[in-house]
């Protein structure tokens, strides 16, 4: 027999269980397919297990730098298999817990690969190949993303990784070579520095970060380069060859030079595309580009009836942006009043590497192309009292604001902790406030967010401790 739900989910990531849960509030009975653990990849292989495994690289510059503090300490061994452990463990509580928030909204929790047989009809086969078929008035398309492939280099698991297997090594590599320095590239290049991996990053555009402003991006390159990572932009892998204890890479830049290389491992983090097989999108007249779901502001595709949110949806790729999408999705279709769409280009960004870096808005490239007058602010973390008795004093504040408007346009950020101050000019966004109405805003002293505002001051053209 057919079961019957107003709302399927596809997929329990970031999107799907938190669009399962919406949907639950409202009062609309709902299923959640999975085909593997409970989380997708952020809790399981992505979001979460990384920044286990940052905390521990966190840790390991700690005590490299306890002298100044006053501290010293003996001989320090490390045990890259502990440290791992305590990364899965983190995720599998997460996993854990959703399983008990979908048992707490008495949410269905179907196992098995799903795929889309016509409007509101979905077959779900389970591991030992039974096919069962489900209804639904809505179904949310979830399904995330995965690593994107790079021509001629073949992911094996052992010398040639994805992100999968950089998150599992059996032992820390002497030497790794990072193909792509996106946000996942960087915090893998940052994490296996500090653990202490001899590291090189290469990275076809012209700077590494290159969603990111000019500035962030070239003062995060400093750092790590001052740490000892190797960088290669403007450059690509040309050849690569896997020996049973190495790996030879050719790397070959855009001016012609050539440089091959050995090292343990590579590790491939150059992007993601959507997962849009085998889910019946080309019968249904679903539409796809460059390989993502195609969707409206309401996250609702070219069939009616079926929405798809959160990566393979496309850009940006991040877990905050599925579960938001998730809840307008939700109401929307829900008939919820005033339901605002989703402006893509305000979801921050951020990055938890070694330095950590933070934005959201357009970058200061960007917004000069708009040709408004701009009011751009800047504040050096050197002359901040908090970072300075932190001992992390690397990094800067800026902002760019309409000059005729006050609105605010973009706001980047790179140094300690401003991954967690990002969302306050997310909220100033959101409210509609402007650079005077941030210049009026009280910080308190002492704390790192003081930078903000004196990022703020200076684009006003009065700042005070710079």
């Amino acid at each position: 027999m057919t079961q019957k739900y107003d709302v399927l989910v596809v997929g329990s990531g970031p999107g799907g269980y938190v669009a399962a849960i919406r949907a639950a509030q409202h009062g609309l009975r709902t299923a959640i397919v999975e085909r593997d653990r409970l989380g997708g990849i952020c809790l399981n292989w992505g979001c979460i297990p990384t920044k286990a495994l940052l905390h521990g690289a966190d840790v390991a510059h700690t005590l490299v730098n306890l002298q100044p503090l006053g501290f010293s300490t003996g001989s320090v061994e490390f045990d890259m298999g502990r440290l791992v452990e305590f990364s899965r463990s983190v995720s599998g509580r997460l996993s854990d817990g959703i399983g008990y928030l979908m048992k707490k909204n008495d949410i269905d929790v179907v196992e098995g690969v799903a795929r889309l047989l016509d409007k509101g009809v979905v077959a779900v086969t389970t591991a030992d190949e039974t096919v069962s078929e489900y209804r639904a008035d809505h179904v949310i398309l979830a399904t995330g993303a995965r690593p994107r492939p790079v021509p001629g280099v073949i992911p094996d698991g052992d010398r040639i990784w994805t992100y999968f297997d950089a998150l599992v090594p059996t032992d820390l590599p002497k030497s790794l070579l990072v193909i792509g320095s996106g946000a996942v590239g960087v915090e893998f290049a940052s994490l296996y520095k500090d653990l202490g991996t001899d590291v090189t990053l290469v990275e076809m555009a012209p700077q590494i970060m290159p969603v990111e402003d000019f500035a962030v991006a070239s003062h995060v390159r400093r750092q790590f380069e001052q740490r000892g990572i190797k960088i290669h932009t403007g450059a690509s892998v040309s050849e690569l060859a896997a020996g049973p204890d190495t790996v030879t890479v050719t790397v070959q830049s855009t001016a012609g030079t050539v440089d091959e290389l050995t090292v343990d491992r590579v590790l491939v983090a150059a992007g993601i595309q959507g997962n849009v097989e085998d889910l019946g999108l080309t019968e249904l007249g679903i539409e796809v580009e460059h390989g993502f779901i195609t969707t409206d502001q309401w996250c609702r595709t070219s069939a009616f009836g079926v929405y798809a949110i959160g990566d393979v949806a496309g850009a940006p790729c991040l877990a905050h942006k599925a579960s938001h999408e998730a809840v307008l999705c939700v109401d929307k279709l829900a008939g919820v009043q005033h339901v605002r769409p989703l402006d893509r280009d305000y979801v921050p960004g951020c990055t938890y590497a070694r330095p950590q870096v933070a934005s959201l808005g357009l970058t200061e490239e960007q917004a000069r192309a708009t040709g408004r007058r701009l009011q751009v602010g800047q504040f050096d973390l050197q002359a901040s009292g908090k970072a300075l008795a932190i001992g992390e004093a690397d990094g800067f504040v800026k902002t760019i604001f309409d000059a005729d408007s006050g609105e605010l346009l973009g706001a980047h950020m790179v140094g300690p902790d401003v991954t967690e101050q990002i969302q306050g000019f997310g909220i100033a966004r959101a409210l509609e406030a402007t650079a005077d109405d941030l210049a009026e805003v009280v910080f308190a002293h002492p704390t790192l967010s003081e930078a903000m505002h004196e990022s703020v001051l200076s684009a006003l053209g009065r700042p005070i401790n710079m």
